[in-house]
């Protein structure tokens, strides 16, 4: 008789918040590309659960992409 293996749980990675690994004190709201990122296909901000980021760095987030829509950098919705 041979033994079953048993799996082995392995916890996920935590996702990392990618602006504390590069470093970054502040979000820029005119660092468009890396917005549009967190951003949905609807205009929605990503939950940190999927962005990864921490909770710090996402509500600069949440700031940059407000200035943004305001400055008419990032559209409110896309179509």
């Amino acid at each position: 008789m041979s033994k079953r293996s048993k799996k082995r749980y392995r916890p996920k990675k935590k996702p990392r918040c990618r602006f504390c690994l590069d470093g970054v004190e502040h979000v820029d709201y005119k660092d468009i590309d890396r917005l549009r990122k967190l951003i949905t296909v609807r205009g929605k901000l990503l939950p940190r659960k999927r962005s990864g980021n921490c909770a710090k760095c996402q509500n600069h987030v949440r700031t940059a992409v407000k200035r943004a829509r305001f400055l008419a950098l990032l559209p409110y919705v896309d179509k």
